[in-house]
């Protein structure tokens, strides 16, 4: 039997993961995540671990759905206002999508600049702000938060194993920063996969995630593989027109509500 074995959230993007034992569905995925990014102050353009490793040191969580609390080593806990959405408006990007929204303000600014030693600010994204996910492989009006493209990541717990198994240590799954990892298919099951349902919510699997250098930063110490894994052994079997696939970058059909052990019908 399929069924749901862990739920994360990223309330920003390319801070730690939040596991969670239930979550909402929204019409961006699940609720509360990556509704807030780290940009370039001179330029607008997304900042991630990426680029900047340390940012894996900050955790980011929601307090309500009114403020959000950050707290890294050596910094101050910050609580950050959730901005109105038309309030100082700033243009940003994320890959080729630039688009404005709000900022978080200048005391989360300042606290960010300290400490990821950059300058760089703080932006909310309002539901209404939403991007359009790529037209390639959505409807017109299906929306994305500030995720590299999709509202939700797909792992499946068989396909982690596999992997593992070939570099040859236990991969923590939070490396691949998934949102639902689903428990009892075999490696790569959800490769075929098209449509799913866990609870009442029904899910469109719109393509294969490439997989960055990202996953090669291991998520309890923040330093990266010096052999490049588990990236450089999903390359000799993973690999397909010069990227390499791991997870699949699903769309929600509706909203509803998630709970860790929840079976999973694939509906086709």
């Amino acid at each position: 039997m399929l069924y749901l074995n862990a739920l994360y959230r990223y309330p920003v993007k390319s801070m730690t993961p939040e596991p969670l034992e239930r979550a909402l569905i929204d019409t961006l995925g699940i609720a509360g995540d990556r509704r807030w990014m780290v940009v370039d102050a001179a330029t607008g353009r997304f900042l991630t671990q990426r680029l900047l490793p340390a940012m894996g040191k900050i955790e980011a969580r929601w307090e309500g759905w009114e403020k959000l609390l950050l707290r890294a080593p050596g910094m101050p806990d910050l609580c950050v206002d959730v901005p109105s959405a038309d309030d100082a408006l700033r243009g940003v990007t994320v890959w080729s999508d630039s688009f404005q929204v709000p900022d978080a303000g200048v005391e989360a600014n300042r606290w960010l600049s300290a400490f990821l030693e950059r300058a760089c600010q703080l932006v909310y994204m309002p539901e209404g702000r939403a991007r359009q996910v790529d037209t390639n492989y959505a409807e017109i009006g299906e929306k994305v938060h500030f995720g590299d493209g999709f509202p939700l990541l797909l792992i499946g717990q068989g396909s982690l194993e596999d992997v593992s198994q070939r570099v040859g240590r236990s991969l923590d799954v939070r490396r691949f920063r998934p949102n639902l990892v689903i428990e009892g298919s075999e490696a790569f099951a959800e490769d075929d996969w098209k449509r799913l349902r866990i609870g009442t919510v029904d899910f469109r699997v719109a393509k294969p995630c490439s997989r960055c250098i990202m996953t090669t930063i291991d998520p309890l110490t923040n330093v990266r593989d010096p052999d490049r894994e588990p990236l450089a052994t999903l390359k000799t079997y993973r690999e397909r027109e010069g990227a390499i696939y791991f997870g699949q970058n699903l769309v929600p059909l509706n909203c509803g509500a998630l709970s860790v052990g929840m079976p999973v019908e694939i509906l086709e």
